[in-house]
């Protein structure tokens, strides 16, 4: 897995990285079923191709590459494989 979205994103669930996504590997979208219903957005960690895009459009910082993780967010990576799986 290259990016994990952490919880941060709940509090927003602000979308900008499903849109500049060049793989559309982050779900669900505002427009697929289930969008208002997810606690947060999720990265599928087989198809991210590890670019950054996201990162940089995440507004709350929810963003990390799995590497650099911080410890506060340790279960990020396994419960956005989780939601893939």
């Amino acid at each position: 897995m290259a990016y994990v979205i952490t919880e941060r994103c709940a509090s927003t669930k602000d979308a900008s990285c499903t849109r500049v996504c060049p793989v559309e590997c982050i779900h669900p979208t505002p427009d697929e079923p289930g969008y208002a219903t997810a606690e947060q957005l999720y990265i599928d960690p087989d198809e991210c191709i590890d670019c950054d895009a996201c990162m940089e459009a995440c507004p709350v910082d929810a963003i990390y590459p799995e590497r650099r993780l911080p410890a506060e967010f340790a279960d990020a990576a396994q419960r956005n494989a989780k939601y893939y799986a």
